[in-house]
């Protein structure tokens, strides 16, 4: 039987990039039909006060969600998982931050047209960024951040949760344990949140 995963994401986000990667590890097993869409950490912290260091963090994280916007605006949603999985591995596995090489390489990567690469320092899809975003917060409610997931209820009602949030990527049968306590919490009507305190960094590993 086939899971159908709506999964929001931010390029930037190395959690959510953790979070993706178990994706693919449970796809390798399970019958996932995985909607990548994307969200903006950009947008999610307009008007926060937030050290200097994560502001200009933040400033160039308007880059990738934009070109990923705009190759699904006019490629469609299906090139969003190999353009997310292009750009995550240049962010987060190599490390770098030369943005405008980093989107280039992924376009190129994925067979895009590298013209969608002007979108990086454009307003033109920013309604269709904030849009994207917008529906994602709107399952999952306020005070998130990437990622976001929705799986279905035994019902087959989509619930939204933030996370999971791990480090370093479980694998084998333990992506898989965790897959399926997933869905048992998302088959329980009133559940919302389990939660401690994050003492590792994210491992890409």
């Amino acid at each position: 039987m086939t899971t159908k995963e709506e999964f929001w994401f931010d390029p930037m986000c190395p959690w959510a990039w953790i979070t993706s990667r178990w994706v693919h590890e449970v796809s390798a097993s399970r019958d996932l039909d995985v909607t990548w869409i994307v969200m903006s950490l950009a947008v999610l912290n307009e008007g926060n006060d937030v050290p200097a260091e994560y502001a200009e963090v933040m400033a160039a994280a308007w880059k990738p969600v934009r070109v990923c916007i705009a190759a699904a605006a006019e490629f469609g949603d299906s090139v969003l998982g190999p353009l997310y999985s292009a750009l995550g591995t240049r962010i987060h596995v190599e490390g770098r931050k030369d943005y405008n090489t980093i989107i280039a390489e992924s376009l190129t990567e994925v067979g895009l047209p590298e013209t969608l690469a002007a979108a990086a320092d454009s307003e033109h899809f920013d309604g269709k960024l904030r849009e994207s975003h917008g529906r994602g917060i709107s399952l999952v409610g306020a005070d998130v951040g990437t990622p976001v997931i929705a799986i279905p209820r035994s019902s087959g009602e989509p619930v939204a949760f933030f996370g999971p949030v791990m480090t370093p990527m479980p694998i084998g049968d333990d992506a898989l344990r965790l897959w399926d306590g997933a869905l048992l919490v998302a088959s329980v009507p009133g559940f919302y949140e389990l939660k401690r305190t994050r003492t590792a960094e994210p491992s890409f590993d």
